[in-house]
């Protein structure tokens, strides 16, 4: 207490500012300086930051030393949280914050002085000899890779109160977005150490990042499921810590409405995923392991793993330093474009621009009909789908000098036309495809498109949303995300001959979708176009109300006519060939009102349940040679 009391009474005598004469730094705040008594040489340092940032109001309602003390330290335990997981601490955040409400009240156009014009990528077709190639080359760099998954939210949105990655990509096995990631990440690992001689002991990491609502139930999710069969050691978890709200365009920080003893918080947006990155010291480990590659993903697309392999591939062989996946977009899509901007004194970066701002781009800069399509039928800037492929050793230096900081934006709702004040408080965002944004000009940075049905089918809507979206545009429900996969696969099997019914129309939840065979297949048993290809021969037929779940990496099919369900599950050393007519009830897709509390929300979600009727079940549990014709 002696000495807290000494450090308050020579702090006092310190100006708060280089250009203030010396005199009492609390003078702003009495009702602080009545309790400096209380507090630590640690948290004294706070306030001081604090009032010299100009959040003098936040003490305005503190009472005497011995009222609620514990309250005011938890004050500034929030405070210190606050202060070292931003990069350049809450100094920074209050300073960058001033500037960019400066700059949103007076109207500033973020992109004046920039051209835009088409970067240049690569424009992927499946299955032809290039996407083979670049397929085989992803494989093989896939051992060097370390994959970042950014899940911080709740699936709330979705009319689901579980963590999104707990909830099943597709009903025919109930897999959950996590295991299916986790399994296709295992499958990538065993392809590539295929091409290794000798015996290869890779094991490709994987860091999520959480946030305080998905931190313990991630977690629990991992354990309880031993892993979904990785190893605990090659799983982090990185906890998001929220940022300070803002009142006003001064940058007062919030005071949270429910206890003056906390300021208000929100999240600041998965670009906080390299700062993560930086500070854990995870990325020095990669480097010095050997790893070359740092794949960032979402966490409710079902698709993204049958575009990995090819994009990494591209990334490998043209030695992007940032490779953006990204699929055709129609022009004034809702969704963000890749564009290389060209400013007036030579600056150069290319990165996503929000289909909102890139079409006036365009015709502020000598375009006057804007974003239109070309002679593609689609716009000639790709549609970002954020998820990026970085070279490691990059992206070390640059976090070095960055600190993982990524460019902010705000987006504050005044409450009039003076813009003074919010209707409700505000903070700085960043998002993490924006990375590039702060690259020098020799940065190679570049996309890879890949075909919609194949690489984008993300879950972001809840039903009542999904069916307002006009017809004709993606529904991003998890309705069509899970018709999505059966459509992928269908469409697969058809390049290899493969007599795939055409699907039928049917409405779920307000929304009118593509019903295809329900065909499913866990990623060791196809990774590539190649996979697929040694697996399935003959003349082979599925009709549209099938289902065909494959569980096993070793299953080969021959001559196979499918009508009905088919489930196969065999162990890794077990050789499977399947032929001959399969014909039973099968399983049923029986619609569900979503307002029926009767079933669970991952099912009204969807609007349909699977009925599972009749099917043939095939295991081999045990090692060797099987051959089923029926």
């Amino acid at each position: 207490m002696a000495l807290a009391r000494a450090i308050a009474e020579n702090l006092s005598n310190l100006s708060i500012n280089n250009e203030s004469p010396k005199g009492d730094w609390a003078a702003s705040a009495p009702n602080l300086q009545k309790n400096l008594c209380i507090l630590s040489a640690e948290q004294i340092e706070l306030a001081k930051m604090l009032l010299q940032e100009g959040q003098s109001h936040l003490f305005v309602h503190w009472p005497e030393p011995g009222v609620e003390d514990q309250e005011k330290k938890s004050f500034f335990d929030q405070v210190a949280r606050l202060d070292s997981s931003y990069p350049g601490g809450l100094v920074s955040y209050v300073r960058n914050a001033r500037n960019l409400l400066a700059d949103s009240k007076a109207g500033k156009n973020p992109f004046e002085g920039f051209t835009p014009s088409v970067p240049s990528g690569e424009v992927l077709t499946f299955g032809d000899d290039n996407f083979v190639m670049f397929e085989e080359v992803g494989i093989r760099e896939a051992r060097n890779a370390a994959f970042v998954l950014v899940a911080g939210g709740l699936g709330e949105r979705l009319g689901y109160k579980g963590i999104k990655l707990a909830l099943p990509s597709e009903s025919t096995t109930g897999t959950c977005f996590l295991q299916h990631y986790v399994e296709a990440i295992l499958a990538l690992q065993d392809a590539s150490c295929r091409f290794v001689q000798g015996q290869c002991q890779t094991q490709i990491p994987l860091v999520i990042m959480t946030s305080d609502d998905t931190h313990a139930r991630t977690l629990e999710l991992l354990e309880s499921n031993a892993y979904f069969g990785m190893k605990p050691t090659q799983v982090t978890l990185l906890k998001q810590e929220k940022v300070a709200c803002l009142d006003d365009t001064d940058a007062r920080l919030a005071v949270d409405p429910q206890n003056k003893y906390k300021i208000q918080t929100k999240p600041h947006g998965h670009g906080d995923v390299h700062s993560l990155l930086y500070s854990s010291g995870i990325l020095k480990l990669w480097h010095d392991a050997g790893l070359k590659w740092v794949i960032f993903f979402q966490d409710t697309n079902g698709l993204l793993f049958k575009a990995i392999p090819a994009s990494l591939g591209v990334s490998s062989t043209k030695q992007y330093h940032v490779n953006s996946l990204a699929v055709p977009r129609k022009a004034k899509e809702a969704i963000g474009g890749i564009t290389k901007l060209t400013h007036t004194d030579g600056r150069t970066m290319v990165i996503n621009v929000e289909y909102n701002q890139l079409d006036p781009l365009l015709r502020a800069t000598g375009h006057p009909e804007g974003d239109v399509n070309c002679e593609t039928g689609f716009s000639p800037y790709p549609g970002n789908i954020n998820q990026l492929i970085l070279e490691l050793d990059s992206y070390i230096k640059e976090l070095t000098k960055t600190r993982g900081a990524i460019t902010e934006f705000v987006n504050p709702k005044y409450k009039d036309s003076s813009k003074t004040s919010f209707k409700s408080s505000t903070r700085l965002e960043c998002m993490m495809q924006d990375y590039p944004k702060t690259l020098p000009p020799s940065a190679r940075v570049g996309f890879t498109v890949m075909d919609t049905w194949l690489a984008y089918a993300p879950v972001k809507n809840n039903p009542e949303d999904a069916a307002k979206v006009p017809k004709g545009n993606p529904y991003h429900s998890a309705t069509s995300g899970e018709m999505a996969i059966y459509r992928a696969n269908s469409l697969i099997l058809r390049k290899f001959g493969v007599q795939v019914a055409d699907p039928v129309l049917q409405e779920f939840n307000g929304q009118e979708v593509e019903v295809w065979p329900r065909i499913t297949w866990n990623p060791k048993w196809a990774m590539t176009f190649s996979d697929v290809k040694r697996k399935v021969g003959g003349s082979c037929s599925i009709s549209q109300r099938s289902t065909m779940v494959v569980k096993g990496p070793n299953v080969f099919f021959e001559d196979l006519s499918l009508d009905g369900a088919l489930v196969i599950d065999s162990v890794d050393d077990a050789e499977v060939k399947v032929s001959g007519r399969v014909q039973n009830k099968g399983w049923s897709v029986e619609p569900v009102d979503d307002k029926d509390n009767s079933y669970p929300e991952e099912v009204r979600i969807r609007g349909f349940r699977i009925e599972k009727v009749d099917q043939l079940e095939m295991s081999y549990p045990e090692p060797g040679k099987f051959c089923f014709k029926s």
